[in-house]
């Protein structure tokens, strides 16, 4: 547990390269839906990738410096209550750090489903639980409105990061040397 929050000059550079990658995703990589203010992004992919490779520190600054600079060129400012819950989702995201074989070169079976299932369950506590209480008290938004966008983020950003993170995942370990694959002649 201890390692899982050990942050060095790796996770340092991650987090740099990861929130640049992240904000220009989040920019421009993204797909409108029918819910105001709700979009599919492919963001949270990169996110979870980083997160499982790196720990939760990086994923939690990653998505948090990551949106907030996003909001910030795009709108002037950031919306604090959802820049919260992305840093909340990839920290939540980070718990995969020592809980697959990704660095060993493995990303089958049931690493891919405990990464899902965690990935999941940060996302609904993100965007069901902490961006809609956080836009009432902050912003005084309307109950029915942020819950409404809140869930449908929630099911995109699990998506995005399902589909996206496991493939990054997964092409990730195909370029890891597999523990006992080489061997002297």
């Amino acid at each position: 547990m201890k390692d899982l929050f050990k942050v060095n000059t790796k996770t340092i550079v991650a987090t740099g390269l990861g929130a640049a990658i992240f904000t220009l995703l989040f920019m421009y990589v993204k797909v409108p839906s029918p819910v105001p203010e709700t979009s599919f992004q492919t963001a949270y992919g990169v996110s979870a990738l980083f997160a499982t490779l790196f720990g939760p520190i990086a994923g939690a600054l990653i998505s948090f410096i990551g949106h907030a600079l996003s909001d910030a060129f795009q709108y002037g400012s950031p919306w604090w209550s959802w820049v919260i819950a992305s840093g909340v989702s990839g920290f939540i995201f980070g718990f995969t750090f020592k809980r697959t074989k990704v660095e060993e070169g493995e990303f089958k079976g049931k690493d891919i489903i405990t990464f899902n299932i965690i990935q999941v369950i940060g996302n609904v506590i993100a965007w069901v639980v902490i961006a809609p209480l956080l836009d009432i008290l902050i912003y005084q938004e309307p109950a029915n409105l942020v819950f409404t966008q809140g869930i449908t983020a929630a099911i995109m950003n699990s998506i995005s990061a399902g589909v996206i993170g496991t493939l990054l995942l997964i092409a990730y370990a195909a370029t890891r040397t597999k523990k006992g694959s080489l061997s002297m002649k």
